[in-house]
């Protein structure tokens, strides 16, 4: 069983991907952690995140242990992280790791949840089950914000609110593999939802239409 869940950044896709993985006993790949490390390696090289050729080179080094970096949540990389992924080289050579999870998942797992934001339009079109989690700008900036605070970030909520529309703009007018929902998507908004409620949608969702 594939579940490919896509959407927005802070929609709510990534805490309710592990949490069907978990629950359906699924292997879980977040593949903007993919993204996030390519960013961060060219980063950390002095490298430009919109130089292409730097950023395939980086791409097609990724080592998985690079997946687990602490360094991959922090704002600075997310925005770098959505530079190279509008890369077409960048994403092509990625999206072999990914299908590669969904049709071979880890440990022995009967199937696999992946999260991003083509998972269900361009990496497995067939999947089993297609979500789009979603939710208002002002909702997601909200929760980055907090998410920061929490971590001792000075950044203003009016700040995250402006990355994270700069953010959508980018991602939603790339080129290659923009996100959007794919036609036959079940829709999750989760502006005024929590995560139990969202969750409780999805089990019905996935549940049901497995029976």
């Amino acid at each position: 069983m594939i579940i490919a869940i896509d959407g927005p950044a802070a929609s709510g896709k990534g805490t309710l991907s592990r949490l069907v993985a978990e629950h359906f006993r699924l292997a879980w790949l977040d593949t903007g952690s993919l993204y996030r490390a390519v960013g961060l390696k060219m980063l950390r090289n002095g490298d430009d995140p919109a130089d292409r050729e730097a950023a395939e080179k980086a791409a097609k080094s990724l080592n998985p242990n690079e997946l687990t970096n602490s360094e991959l949540k922090t704002e600075v990389v997310g925005l770098a992280a959505s530079k190279v992924a509008a890369i077409p080289e960048v994403r092509q050579a990625l999206v072999g790791f990914q299908r590669s999870f969904a049709q071979t998942p880890p440990g022995g797992a009967q199937g696999a949840v992946l999260d991003g934001r083509d998972i269900g339009t361009v990496v497995c079109p067939d999947a089993d089950f297609k979500v789009y989690v979603t939710a208002s700008p002002e909702a997601r900036a909200h929760r980055r914000f907090l998410e920061l605070r929490d971590k001792g970030d000075t950044v203003t909520e009016q700040e995250v609110l402006a990355m994270t529309r700069e953010r959508d703009a980018r991602d939603t007018n790339r080129g290659e593999s923009p996100l959007k929902t794919a036609e036959d998507a079940y829709l999750l908004d989760t502006t005024n939802l929590s995560i139990d409620a969202a969750f409780a949608a999805l089990k019905v969702y996935i549940s049901g239409s497995s029976n």
